[in-house]
């Protein structure tokens, strides 16, 4: 039996010592993301970069061909950012990866095994601490989207409500599954080679264009992936636009993923180091 096991009480109190070492380890996170803002700010550049660079370059164009008629980039900044919101979830969690593997790597998750303290409190505070910097990142790259137009006049409360709830899910669920990807990488580079599926997957989805201005042999891989119900169920919480079926497939997607990230993650992190 490990140390940390035995340390454990097994009665209920064991669920007040898991809370209060899951609000410590999420305190060590945000203040190591604090000390190192340098990797949360490269992750921010990409959605902001590509939404200056689509609105103000290829704005007009694509409204263009998206709406059918005259070119209108204000229409086109409405189409991009929900997208562009949810880009930004999947390059947070590419951090969460890196910072997981770093734990892994440089010996603290060792000396964290021989404490008194909840094994699990390590990835919760880690995934609360990234689930944090998603909607920070998400309210700042939402602030451009507001400067650059973006304008949402008539959605409701509770559907502002809603697409927040959506945005807290889908980031949950990923960053699971960046916790699972940082876990099994040798070292930080390894972390986010295998974490850029997160970026790259909002790209090849509807987030820039409409699923059926694409070619007939790539649509089904724009559609059948989990940002593009997620993406368009934001835009219709946001845009008033049809949600239809992709409401129910976005959280379905999202409790699918968070699952398996969890046991993916929790087995991994469980195996003592030979």
């Amino acid at each position: 039996m490990s140390t940390l096991a035995a340390a454990r009480p097994t009665t209920g109190t064991s669920k007040s010592f898991a809370v209060r070492d899951s609000v410590t380890m999420l305190r060590r996170n945000l203040l190591h993301a604090r000390r190192y803002p340098s990797l949360t700010l490269n992750l921010l550049l990409t959605p902001i970069m590509l939404l200056l660079l689509f609105v103000y370059l290829f704005g007009d164009v694509m409204s263009a061909g998206i709406g059918g008629g005259g070119a209108d980039r204000a229409e086109y900044v409405a189409y991009i950012v929900p997208g562009i919101l949810l880009m930004t979830i999947g390059g947070t969690v590419v951090g969460t990866a890196v910072s997981v593997s770093n734990d892994m790597t440089e010996g603290i998750i060792a000396r964290f095994r021989t404490m008194a303290i909840h094994r699990g409190s390590v990835l919760v505070g880690h995934v609360v601490g990234s689930v944090l910097q998603a909607v920070m990142s998400v309210l700042l790259v939402g602030a451009v989207g507001v400067a650059m137009g973006f304008r949402s006049t008539d959605a409701t409360a509770l559907e502002w409500l809603a697409a927040l709830g959506l945005l807290v899910l889908f980031a949950t669920a990923l960053t699971w599954i960046a916790v699972g990807m940082g876990l099994i990488s040798p070292n930080a580079e390894a972390a986010g080679n295998n974490a850029l599926p997160m970026i790259l997957l909002p790209m090849l989805s509807s987030a820039f264009i409409p699923i059926d201005t694409m070619p007939g042999w790539f649509q089904p891989i724009a559609e059948y992936q989990p940002f593009t119900p997620a993406i368009e169920t934001l835009r219709g919480l946001l845009l008033g636009t049809e949600i239809g079926g992709n409401g129910w497939l976005a959280v379905a997607w999202s409790i699918g993923l968070a699952a398996l990230g969890y046991v993916w993650s929790t087995a991994r992190f469980q195996r003592d180091p030979k």
